[in-house]
């Protein structure tokens, strides 16, 4: 398995395992009309795959300003460490720490990120609808600092 680059030529691969994921975990809440287009937003500057055996395992996007999205592992790859692998991998790619919002539905996803240390520093309302048909309430989180770094927010 490897974290490398994602290209242009990666985007059906990438969008195949996001299907897996929406499947089994409803992300994204409703499933976009342009699938390539979504894992893509404005104001990227970098976006990380894991692969095995030319197969889509998890990917990874941040954007300009410093905040990582399109964060995802197939079900089936769970459990060996590949978010950790990706967001380990983005926040190597900027000196200045990172920062990230997730549903407050996503109990498991909040879980992972509290254990690899982020901080929760804010909450509010996404312009997107949760499972309820309301808007959904996200927590905004903070990357742990990294040795000699201070604690930002």
């Amino acid at each position: 398995m490897e974290i490398r680059d994602r290209t242009p030529d990666d985007l059906d691969a990438c969008t195949k395992a996001l299907a897996e994921v929406q499947a089994s975990d409803r992300y994204p809440v409703d499933w976009p009309r342009d699938p390539a287009g979504w894992l893509t937003p404005d104001g990227l500057i970098g976006a990380w795959i894991a692969v095995e055996a030319e197969a889509v395992l998890g990917h990874v996007a941040l954007t300009r300003d410093m905040e990582v999205t399109r964060l995802f592992v197939t079900p089936a790859a769970r459990g060996r460490g590949l978010a950790a692998r990706l967001l380990d991998t983005a926040r190597a790619a900027v000196e200045t720490p990172l920062k990230l919002e997730v549903s407050s539905e996503g109990t498991a996803a909040i879980a992972f990120y509290e254990r690899s240390g982020w901080r929760r520093v804010g909450s509010g309302r996404a312009r997107w609808l949760n499972a309820a048909g309301e808007p959904a309430l996200v927590y905004h989180y903070v990357s742990p600092p990294r040795s000699g770094e201070e604690q930002v927010g």
